[in-house]
């Protein structure tokens, strides 16, 4: 009889003792398009109207933001707070804006009201297509594992959409409200990256988040899809905490994130094993890196862009992967597998890869979903994989495969 897995919870940094009922709820039922919403372990936050934009230039985003932010204060701004997306491709425009009020409560999982069921989706007809289709998907892995047998690298993260289309308009409110409730102690979030284009996910994620001198980490990476029945969810999960394949394309991954914290951090914890992060779709081998910042004047964001591409959405070399990516997969990431988050004038902030995402427009969703891909992987395997991902979205707007 297998026993119950490990499993490692995200616990907030900041808590409060007796946080009001209906205080989080009530920022995620007034959230409407345009707004930017976005739920973590240690707040939830709506932020309204535009202050400043982040501008687009040749200086490291980290100095854009603290300039940005640095002019809002000198502008009378009492507290700004930069808050967006930063796309896959660093060097590509992001969508940081330092708002012009923000509402925050304690994080959603603290708030009772978050138990109650989101209305169910609207029956709808959906037109889904992908891209590529299944089987070029599977041909791109075993042409990536043919790659790294013979040695050019050594893991590279392959990724596929699901472009959906429907007659009606979509209820954007609506279908955050299924997210944010199918798992709300993940990072739950609504940003808007272009007229008329909203980027939306439930990512379980946290790239970095520092607050003060302390910095955390949680790189994810080996993965394996749940199960509807008891005992065959918790063999599935004891099963990747055994899995050598996973165990070994989580380790490259750590090992990657504690390399990109050493120059910037003293006091480095990376615990010796993973343990498990589960979200209603996928368990997940997980591992809580956990720092002390060298020096005040690095912030949050800085140290995402060291961390960000991790070898969990982009593969290993990064340079070789890089290249991978883009001759394998037809279409651009734009801000799938990048980050979004937030952070302030003092260097505190929280960043969150972006996965379980979606582009959402008028009558439209681009659904994305990615698997690692190493030299033991199987493209029957890593295709079921990103299927078992889409589940998170296929879910909330009532759309089968």
């Amino acid at each position: 009889m297998p026993t119950a897995p490990e499993v490692a919870t995200h616990v907030p940094l900041a808590e409060t003792a007796h946080p009001a009922v209906g205080a989080a709820t009530s920022l995620l039922g007034a959230y409407t398009p345009g707004a930017r919403f976005l739920g973590t372990p240690t707040r939830t936050i709506l932020a309204q109207g535009t202050h400043s934009e982040v501008p687009h230039d040749e200086r490291p985003l980290h100095r854009r933001v603290a300039a940005t932010l640095g002019a809002a204060q000198a502008a009378g701004h009492d507290a700004p707070m930069v808050i967006g997306a930063v796309p896959f491709d660093q060097t590509a425009p992001s969508a940081l804006t330092v708002p012009a009020t923000v509402r925050t409560a304690p994080p959603l999982p603290a708030d009772p009201l978050i138990a109650l069921p989101a209305d169910p989706p609207a029956a709808t007809h959906w037109d889904i297509r992908p891209v590529p289709a299944p089987e070029v998907y599977g041909a791109g892995v075993a042409a990536a594992v043919e790659r790294m047998w013979r040695g050019e690298f050594s893991k590279v993260v392959l990724a596929r959409t699901l472009e959906l289309t429907t007659p009606e308009t979509l209820d954007i409110p609506a279908l955050l409200q299924r997210l944010a409730r199918r798992d709300p102690s993940g990072y739950t979030f609504a940003l808007p990256t272009a007229p008329g284009r909203t980027l939306l996910g439930a990512s379980p994620e946290l790239l970095v988040t520092r607050r003060g001198q302390r910095v955390v980490a949680n790189p994810l990476a080996g993965s394996i899809p749940r199960s509807d029945d008891l005992a065959e969810d918790v063999r599935r999960a004891a099963a990747l905490l055994e899995s050598a394949k996973d165990l070994h394309e989580h380790a490259v991954v750590v090992d990657a994130v504690h390399r990109a914290l050493a120059p910037y951090c003293t006091g480095l914890d990376v615990p010796v094993r993973p343990t498990l992060v589960r979200t209603a779709a996928m368990w997940h081998l997980s591992t809580t890196v956990t720092a002390t910042l060298a020096s005040p004047d690095t912030s949050a964001l800085e140290l995402a862009c060291a961390l960000h591409p991790t070898p969990a959405v982009c593969g290993t070399p990064t340079d070789t992967a890089r290249q991978v990516i883009t001759d394998t997969e037809p279409f651009d990431r734009g801000f799938f597998t990048g980050m979004v988050g937030w952070g302030d004038a003092s260097g505190d902030g929280e960043w969150v890869v972006t996965i379980r995402c979606a582009e959402a427009e008028e009558r439209a969703l681009r659904l994305y979903a990615g698997a690692g891909i190493v030299a033991a992987s199987d493209p029957g395997a890593e295709t079921a994989e990103t299927g078992a991902k889409f589940r998170t979205f296929l879910s909330a707007v009532g759309a089968e495969l």
